[in-house]
């Protein structure tokens, strides 16, 4: 392989890297949305605060 050919099959790679990195930073928003949301949902994010607010209270 030439030194021509190896240089533009590295710059082509660096696109696919940053189409990869950006969609897995879709998943991870769209994951953490879907958290968010159920949480809201059920109170857990309620009951979650106030328990770490309570434990504080009681170290304190």
């Amino acid at each position: 392989m030439s030194l021509l050919l190896a240089h533009r099959w590295l710059r082509s790679q660096r696109g696919q890297a940053t189409t990869e990195y950006a969609l897995v930073l879709l998943g991870a928003a769209a994951v953490a949305l879907l958290l968010v949301a159920w949480a809201t949902r059920t109170g857990a994010m309620g009951s979650l605060l106030d328990a770490v607010l309570a434990s504080i209270k009681r170290k304190v």
